[in-house]
């Protein structure tokens, strides 16, 4: 299903977007039926699908060897309801999203550094990268729940 880094960064990027209309649908019906559940509920599914969303983007940059400022824009646009989808129609369109996941070494002397020799052996091991990546997920969102919802409870 995710046998290129476009098709797992459009995945994540709709989840995203599809997760904004939950929380955004959810903030509606807490307004109009004082059902605060569904806040709980939406901004649960949303606060999980952002960050696998930002994850996403991270491992993407990594393997596409992006710069900083479209690392940064994909990361951000999770942040602005709906930026996600555009977002990733500019990376696809400037071909920032083109080619496979980098699972052997290149002539380029980038793929000697320590960081790519690691990626790609962890993309090599699909199924370890994934459920590290899950479990760093889990763990960041367990601890923002500690925390507690931004701007506090109402």
């Amino acid at each position: 299903m995710f046998r290129t880094p476009l098709n797992l960064f459009r995945f994540l990027a709709v989840a995203e977007a599809i997760s904004w209309t939950l929380l955004i649908a959810a903030l509606i019906i807490r307004a109009t039926t004082d059902l605060a559940i569904a806040v709980t509920v939406g901004g649960a599914i949303h606060g999980f699908v952002f960050l696998s969303y930002g994850a996403t983007a991270v491992l993407v940059a990594m393997n596409q060897r992006w710069g900083v400022w479209p690392t940064v824009v994909a990361v951000v646009s999770a942040v602005i309801p709906y930026a996600t989808i555009p977002t990733e129609l500019w990376l696809h369109r400037t071909g920032r999203l083109a080619g496979a996941w980098r699972l052997t070494p290149t002539d380029d002397p980038r793929d000697a550094a320590w960081h790519d020799r690691l990626m790609r052996w962890f993309l090599n091991r699909a199924w370890l990268l994934a459920l590290l990546i899950a479990l760093a997920v889990v763990a960041l969102y367990a601890a923002l729940l500690v925390v507690g919802p931004p701007g506090g409870r109402h």
